[in-house]
Order: structure tokens, then sequence, then C-alpha cells
């Protein structure tokens, strides 16, 4: 009687495209950025009149403070990556159910 419906293609997760995420002009300004300040406190560190372990301490807490400033924008970055992977699943599966979604198919009728 009727035909079929068309099933829409699906293309696989592969074929998505990944968007770029920053410049390479954004880099090159982080990291130029980075570079001054460290070095803008180091020399303030160097500088500054009071004894050395005063200095001692306080270059030890710029680089604690630096490398725990990178491990939370790592793990942030890779909290998100997650959620765009899981995303990327469910939207698959949503996809998946609409195109073997049938409305004309009657309900004792088993899928295919």
């Amino acid at each position: 009687m009727w035909p079929p419906p068309r099933v829409p293609t699906l293309f696989p997760m592969s074929d998505t495209p990944v968007k770029q995420q920053s410049t390479a002009a954004f880099y090159g300004q982080a990291v130029a950025s980075f570079g001054v300040a460290m070095a803008a406190t180091g020399l303030g560190i160097y500088h500054l009149r009071a004894d050395a372990w005063v200095r001692a301490f306080l270059a030890i807490a710029v680089l604690y403070l630096v490398t725990s400033a990178f491990t939370l924008a790592k793990v942030i970055r890779d909290r998100q990556e997650v959620g765009q992977i899981v995303n990327r699943v469910d939207q698959a599966r949503l996809d998946k159910l609409l195109a073997e979604h049938d409305p004309f198919r009657k309900s004792s009728e088993r899928p295919r």
C-alpha cells in the first residue's frame, strides 16, 4: 500500500568535524603572557629587599601556584571533553531512534 518511509542516512561519528578551540594567535598571546608574568614575578622576587629564605619561600609559592593552575585547567578541560563525548553519544542514540521510528507502523508489528 504505502511505500516504506525513507530512512535518513546516519553518518559515523568519526566523520563529524571537530572544531578548533583557539587560533594560533591566541595560543601565542597566551604563551607570551605567561612568560611575561613569570619573568616579572621572578624579577620582583629577586629584587625584593628581604632575606634569602623569604625570597625562596615566595619563589616556591609562585611555582606551586603555577603548577596548581595548570592542573586545575587540565582537570576542567578533561571534564568538558568527557561531557562533549557523552553528549555526542546521546545525540547518536537519539538520531538512531528517530531514524528507526515509523509513525505509520501498526503497534502489533515488530521493528525490523
